[in-house]
Formats: structure tokens, C-alpha cells, sequence
């Protein structure tokens, strides 16, 4: 089974507990319908001012039949190129929409049987008739939400670990792309794709597809970050040593007992323990890749200004690129914030995750070390008030 229809019940189609046990990370799925009647929240025009400023992430692929090739450029874009693209085979994206657009960040309520931390971002691509990125893969997992318009996508069924690509392109394309199946999208569709299945989709007539995507690091990934992290906690008098040295028989040999030597000094990294394990995973999951950096604006009132305001009505309110999560520590919690590790009560961490609005209620009921981490916080931006400019 690889095509369903949602239900009231289950927008997937299937129940959860089904959906991971069968298909997540092993097969796509098809469920039409999944969001009857489903209305995007943000029109074409929209989305192209956003691609305009500079905060933004945002692309324009343009296809060229005459040589079957795909032109990548990128933003911020000028308002007055949009009407000399034309009326065919492009597409504008979008990254991070979840951010921009708190309509936008609501669907996500729908995915919340996924851990949030691996919720990378919703990305809004926007495609004029033929408008497409080409054949490819993403090592992600990916819901591919129809909002509007009809978009064909031709999927292959079986996962590539290592496909060639196109020499010419920037993008990544395929070198070869041997759909097994092939779907036109009506809105409210959603065409979930698990890592490595390759696909291409074409727009039918304008259309806009949100996508949301998972955040998948790759094994490198971690163990370049894991290692630069434990490398910072390492006093400097930890270094190669060979007290045990010989004299040389080759002095351009390294011979095995240097081998040793090096296996030796570099089994700190073996001998971390559970909790540098997970304070390191907590800030790097929730640090982003590529959102810019959240720091407090010009009209960021002091601390005690704040905690006035808050008493008198007004709220704290989350940064929309914060990103946070919390682990277990014993019988309290860490909760990771963009990058940082604070430590508080289970309670408090769960609150904090959950709630990305604080009132003067909510704060006086926080414990004092959650407290200190919400004012470390404030200070840095990740937390701001609704007085200001």
C-alpha cells in the first residue's frame, strides 16, 4: 500500500503507531486529502516580498527546455525581476516560512507525533506551470504539502545511497531518474518521502507546495561538532607524550608503539560520559545552520523593565528561531536552547518547551534556577516583550 486517503481520525491515513512502524524511513506514502479543504495562509505575492528582504532564505530555479538544464540563483530579489521570469518553469523558495509566519508555523501542530527537535522547517516553494528543481534526493525526511494548485511528482520506490549526479549543476540533479510512480497533487495532498527516494516534481499551473522537512545530521556532522566540543573542556597539559621512548631505528619511521601512544591520548573521546553525551546532542540539535543570529534589537527594555511590564499584563514572548528541547538530568532536566544548556526542574523545562508565551503568572511559578535561565536568556534575545517598538 503506498497510496491512502486521510481521515478525521487520521490525517495520515493510518494510524501513527502504523504509520512509523511501516513507512516512516522505509517507504513513501501517499495520502490524499490528508487536509481537506486545505488553505495556505500566505498568498504567491507574499511570499515574493519575503524573498525580497534580507532576512529570508530564499532560491529561484529556472528551467531551460532548449538545454535541460536547471539555473539556480539566489535571494534577496529585486520586486521588478519577478514580472521577466515569465509564465513558465520556474520556481521561487522559501526556507524557514515556519519562522516568518506564525499561520504558517500552525501546521506543525499537525506533525507533533514527531519529536520537534527533529523538525527542521517549513519550507513554501511557489512554481509557475513547469516550474520545477529537477530530479533528486534529500537525505531528509520530507512531507510534501499541497496548498494550492496541482503539482505532478514521479517518485522512485527504491532508496539510493550514493547516486550520481549531473556534473554541470550546482543543484544536484540526477544523472538518470527512472520514476515508478507518478501523481498529480491536489491541494490538501501530502506526498511523505523518507530519506534517499529520489523525485521530481513538475508544476501543472501556479501552484504552492509547503514542505516540511526533517533536520537528519549526518554521522560527520556530529562527530566534527561532538569532537570540537569535548576538545574545549580538555586542559592544555593533555598532549601526545612518550615517556617510554627508544631510540629510533628509522627516524622517519612512526612506528607502532607511536601508534599506541596516539590511541592512548585520544581515548578521552571514548571515555565522555553520558551526561557530556547528552548536554553536547541538546546543543547541537538545537542550534540552527543557517537562521542568522538572534540577538536582542535596539528597543530591548532592561531586565528589571521587563519583569515590570510582565508583573503589570504584559508577556514574554519565545524568539520564532529559538529552537528548544530538554533532556533528562536525574530527577531534574537540561533544557537546550539554540546552542545552550540550562539546568532546571522537569516541570519548568517542559513549560518553557511548550509554551512559547509567559506571562507573569507562568514566571513567578518557575523555579528560581528556571527564572535565571530565562533572564540569561531574555538578554541574549531569545526571549522579548510585547512593549516593544
Amino acid at each position: 500500500m503506498i497510496e491512502v486517503h486521510g481521515n478525521a481520525e487520521h490525517f495520515l491515513g493510518v494510524p501513527v503507531e502504523e504509520f512509523l512502524r511501516d513507512y516512516w524511513q522505509k517507504k513513501p506514502l501517499l495520502i490524499r486529502q490528508a487536509f481537506p479543504e486545505f488553505t495556505p495562509p500566505l498568498s504567491p505575492e507574499d511570499l515574493a516580498g519575503l524573498a525580497c528582504e534580507q532576512g529570508p532564505l530564499s532560491r529561484i530555479v529556472t528551467y531551460h527546455r532548449s538545454k535541460d538544464d536547471w539555473q539556480l540563483s539566489t535571494g534577496p530579489f529585486s520586486e521588478d525581476m519577478f514580472p521577466g521570469l515569465g509564465q513558465h518553469d520556474w520556481t521561487l523558495l522559501v526556507q524557514y516560512m515556519d519562522k516568518w509566519d506564525a499561520d504558517v508555523a500552525e501546521l506543525l501542530n499537525a506533525f507533533s507525533f514527531l519529536p520537534r527537535w527533529r523538525i527542521d522547517d517549513v519550507m513554501i516553494s511557489f512554481a509557475v506551470e513547469g516550474g520545477s528543481v529537477g530530479p533528486h534526493i534529500d537525505q531528509y525526511d520530507v512531507f510534501l504539502v499541497q496548498a494550492m494548485g496541482k503539482r505532478q511528482w514521479q517518485i522512485e520506490t527504491e532508496a539510493r545511497l550514493e547516486p550520481a549526479f549531473r556534473p554541470e549543476s550546482e543543484l544536484k540533479l540526477l544523472q538518470e531518474f527512472h520514476p515508478s510512480h507518478d501523481w498529480d497533487l491536489s491541494p490538501g495532498d501530502v506526498l511523505y518521502l523518507p530519506p534517499g527516494f529520489a523525485h521530481h516534481g513538475i508544476a501543472r499551473d501556479n501552484c504552492m507546495t509547503f514542505s516540511v522537512g526533517m533536520r537528519a545530521p549526518s554521522s560527520a556532522e556530529m562527530l566534527v561538532d561532538f569532537a570540537e566540543d569535548l576538545a574545549q573542556q580538555l586542559p592544555e597539559y593533555l598532549r601526545y607524550e612518550d615517556p617510554d621512548l627508544q631510540p629510533a631505528k628509522d627516524p622517519y619511521e612512526i612506528d607502532n608503539a607511536a601508534f599506541d601512544r596516539v590511541q592512548n591520548a585520544m581515548a578521552v573521546f571514548q571515555q565522555a560520559s553520558e551526561a557530556d553525551r547528552k548536554r553536547w546532542f541538546g546543543q547541537f540539535i538545537t542550534r540552527y545552520r543557517a537562521s542568522g543570529d538572534i540577538q536582542a534589537g535596539p528597543h530591548h527594555p532592561a531586565w528589571h523593565d521587563a519583569l515590570h511590564a510582565v508583573a503589570s499584563g504584559h508577556a514574554f514572548f519565545r524568539h520564532p528561531f529559538a529552537r528548544l528541547a530538554w533532556s533528562a538530568d536525574g530527577q531534574d532536566a537540561l533544557l537546550h536552547v539554540s546552542g545552550e544548556s540550562h539546568a532546571m526542574s522537569r516541570s519548568d523545562a517542559v513549560l518553557l518547551c511548550h509554551q512559547s508565551r509567559i506571562t507573569g503568572r507562568d514566571f513567578h511559578a518557575l523555579g528560581s534556577q528556571a527564572q535565571n535561565a530565562l533572564a540569561a536568556l531574555y538578554e541574549q534575545g531569545f526571549y522579548q516583550t510585547d512593549i516593544e517598538a
